[in-house]
């Protein structure tokens, strides 16, 4: 029988939508345009997440269909690509053979977020690239597939944490920081960024992709974890949210140094007054 196809187009809560789908059992949700596709064996109960997801997300439009009969265990590969990234590259390892491995930075995403197909992963390393890097102390928090504090360590940092509470995620995180030789500077810990953090300090650069909400929550404990001439570099923001978070920062003493638009992201390098 045909998997059973799930689209969504989210109305307030894309993140509450994606977090549906990954816990109904998806195994990769691919986005087209501003629809959320994902697809279930055809014994699953999609009505059900449908429901679920109407009652997360009040609006979202959800249609569901059958697909056409694939090998969907190989059919998600073709959805990835290598993504350049200025000087660096963010490549699945089916596909990063053949780059230099010293500015490439292969990721098997797994069951974790991460992939660089993200702009809100690639506004962050594009800014990263902006700062020199080299040397610094840097704390990646809500680490996902562990590719930016990846891309810290290929950018020459001194010693990295990739910081993420999904159990779930670190597994992939551990092997993706073996994959690419950074065991050495890249360590995965497990825990919550607000208590995690505190124990990391003093940190040179902060890393932060994650919703906006969490941001706000976060920003006290970044900013007394953060070294004197400190920096942290943050995405997962709407540009829409741009005025309301920048006011945010402002009010409490932050400064924009540098800042990133992709599509409908914004990310911002962000620093102490």
């Amino acid at each position: 029988m045909s998997w059973l196809s799930i689209r969504v187009v989210p109305a307030h809560d894309r993140d509450a939508v994606l977090a549906i789908l990954f816990a109904a059992g998806a195994q990769g949700v691919h986005e087209d345009g501003s629809s959320l596709v994902t697809h279930f064996p055809p014994q699953t109960d999609v009505e059900r997440i449908a429901d679920v997801v109407r009652g997360a997300d009040p609006g979202a439009e959800v249609t569901i269909g059958r697909a056409a009969d694939t090998d969907w265990s190989e059919a998600w590969k073709a959805l990835l690509a290598v993504q350049e990234v200025g000087g660096l590259r963010i490549a699945p390892p089916w596909l990063a053979s053949v780059h230099d491995p010293a500015t490439t930075i292969v990721i098997d995403p797994g069951m974790a977020f991460g992939t660089g197909d993200h702009a809100t992963t690639r506004g962050i390393v594009r800014l990263m690239q902006r700062v020199p890097v080299r040397g610094l102390d840097v704390a990646d928090l809500g680490a996902g597939s562990a590719v930016l504090a990846i891309a810290a360590a290929k950018l020459g940092a001194r010693r990295v944490a990739a910081v993420e509470l999904d159990p779930d995620a670190i597994g992939n995180a551990i092997e993706n920081v073996a994959r690419n030789e950074v065991e050495g500077v890249v360590s995965v810990v497990e825990g919550d960024a607000a208590s995690i953090l505190p124990l990391l300090a003093p940190v040179d650069l902060i890393l932060a992709n994650i919703i906006s909400s969490v941001h706000i929550e976060l920003l006290p404990v970044i900013a007394t974890s953060l070294s004197a001439a400190g920096r942290a570099i943050l995405s997962g923001i709407l540009n829409d949210e741009r005025a309301m978070l920048a006011n945010r920062l402002d009010r409490n003493g932050w400064t924009i140094a540098d800042e990133h638009v992709e599509d409908i992201w914004w990310s911002a390098t962000i620093s102490r007054r």
